[in-house]
């Protein structure tokens, strides 16, 4: 019986498979068997998962470039990522893994305002609490 030439088989497949993604496989496997709750991994599961995350993180770049100011400059900053994911719902999930650059010196500045803030409420609870 002779194979015919129209249908790849399984080698042809998974090399083709390989060169449609940029990310490295090895490295997502290593990810998802990092979850307790993952005992073993099918190939396809992790050849899709693998794709699925490499089409997100276009998707959020292209979105990020095209609502920041780096199409002026063709460039993407860390900035544009951040400010993406604030200002938009679909990308509101990664506002903890992408949070806005913040100077050491504003973030000591807000950290003091913020305890004022708490002792001035302490202070007019004691108030409240002595009127009684």
């Amino acid at each position: 019986m002779k194979m015919s030439q129209n249908t790849p088989d399984k080698d042809d497949q998974s090399s083709t498979n390989k060169k449609t993604i940029s990310l490295p496989i090895s490295r997502v496997r290593l990810i998802m068997k990092s979850s307790p709750d993952v005992s073993c991994i099918n190939q396809d599961a992790l050849f899709l998962t693998t794709k699925a995350t490499e089409l997100f993180v276009q998707h959020l770049a292209v979105a990020s470039f095209n609502n920041g100011p780096g199409k002026e400059t063709n460039s993407l900053s860390y900035t544009d990522l951040a400010n993406t994911a604030e200002e938009m719902e679909t990308f509101h999930f990664l506002t903890d893994i992408l949070p806005k650059k913040i100077l050491a010196r504003d973030y000591l500045q807000t950290l003091e305002q913020m305890q004022e803030e708490e002792e001035e409420e302490e202070e007019e609870d004691d108030d409240d609490a002595a009127d009684f």
